[in-house]
């Protein structure tokens, strides 16, 4: 298992996902990432960097086991205050394809289920 080898990426990055989770509020958000900063954390080969986190209230509530990469940036998320209240009654799906762009988007979590 990887040892939180994209920590120090991902907080990098947090200024400008945690702009991009308050805009996707009201639109998905998307913006590309620099595979190189991954790339020099650790190198994922033929695996790759893709992944899909689904956020729901602040809790993970799909697989991410499997990917350091998806770890890390929950682990990034969850540590910070602001995302953290952003989290609140919402479904938030986050995405990396092939292309390493970063997609967002969010809906409010029905009170009925």
């Amino acid at each position: 298992m990887e040892e939180r080898k994209y920590l120090a990426t991902w907080k990098k990055y947090l200024p400008i996902i945690r702009l991009h989770l308050k805009k996707s509020l009201n639109e998905d958000q998307n913006f590309k990432l620099n595979i190189t900063d991954f790339e020099s954390a650790g190198d994922r080969g033929k695996s790759g960097y893709t992944f899909t986190i689904t956020i729901e209230n602040g809790k993970v509530i799909n697989n991410i086991s499997g990917s350091g990469v998806a770890r890390d940036l929950f682990e990034t998320l969850k540590s910070d205050e602001v995302v953290k209240s952003l989290f609140q009654d919402k479904s938030i799906k986050i995405s990396v394809g092939k292309t390493f762009v970063l997609s967002i988007k969010t809906t409010h979590v029905s009170a009925f289920k």
